[in-house]
């Protein structure tokens, strides 16, 4: 595992996106996390070895990063009646640092993940999935809850949205309770951030699942790891047509679903025990 890095004032936080044969909306996610208002994030894109462009797609905006430039007006001179513009950057150039890799082969999303919490170096860390969208002040609302709440684990409300930029549903969640989010059903962990040494004490995502998050962030929480629900909504899922691949295509979703009832009921004997010690 790697080294944590940390500084003072903005620890640095370890954005996993994980990515297969979603170009289409790479890079309005990419663009979701640089342009957040927090100043130290890693970002880590890891290609799953996609058949749709996703490559070209990655090496042109990282060529975006560096040398695309916006402008804006700034100054009437009233000498050549000319409107002056000011050129600037159109990305961050600082408190942001953009690795890319690719997968040889597909190795599957659970995988993926992991290859990319393997390298990534942050005090805090999260994954976000690749067609998702980030509102600009996720990061720094659930970092300021980590920093000053004695929390391990913050997560966060959101919205479902589809191709159209329509809002679907809006998705609130409970207060935090081990009951609430683990034994009555899988109730946070979507917009979420974490510390990192949750995973160096716990380890990864495993594999085996397709449930992965939910039977991860239970580890988390029967170890003792401290959530925190923040209750506003700073992030947006998107549904559509292509989500219904991997571990939401119809032959993996029964599955899906019957690992979670477990995962439940381990939950409800973990609680049960833990009220009877």
């Amino acid at each position: 595992m790697r080294e944590e890095t940390t500084n003072v004032d903005n620890p640095k936080v370890s954005v996993i996106i994980p990515t297969y044969n979603q170009g289409k909306y790479l890079a309005a996610c990419l663009d979701s996390v640089f342009f957040q208002d927090y100043a130290n994030i890693e970002i880590i894109v890891v290609n799953d070895a996609s058949t749709d462009g996703t490559r070209d797609i990655l090496d042109a905006y990282r060529a975006a990063v560096i040398h695309e430039t916006a402008s804006y007006a700034s100054f009437w001179n009233e000498g050549s009646n000319e409107i002056e513009r000011t050129v600037h950057h159109r990305y961050p150039q600082k408190g942001r640092e953009l690795k890319v890799f690719h997968n040889e082969t597909n190795l599957g999303s659970t995988r993926t993940y992991n290859r990319g919490f393997d390298m990534c170096t942050g005090a805090y860390c999260t994954y976000v999935a690749s067609d998702d969208l980030l509102h600009p002040g996720m990061v720094s609302t659930l970092v300021e809850v980590l920093e000053t709440g004695n929390v391990d684990f913050a997560y966060s409300d959101m919205v479902v949205f589809d191709d159209a930029g329509r809002i679907l549903r809006e998705f609130r969640l409970p207060a935090y309770s081990f009951k609430k989010s683990f034994c009555d059903w899988y109730l946070c962990g979507v917009s979420k951030i974490y510390r990192k040494s949750l995973h160096d004490r716990f380890g990864y995502y495993d594999e085996a699942f397709l449930a992965n998050d939910h039977e991860c962030y239970l580890r988390f929480a029967m170890g003792g790891a401290r959530f925190r629900h923040v209750p506003k909504v700073l992030y947006s899922v998107r549904d559509h047509r292509q989500r219904s691949v991997d571990v939401h295509a119809p032959s993996s979703w029964n599955r899906l679903l019957d690992e979670s009832r477990s995962l439940v009921k381990k939950a409800r004997d973990h609680f049960a025990g833990r009220r009877k010690g």
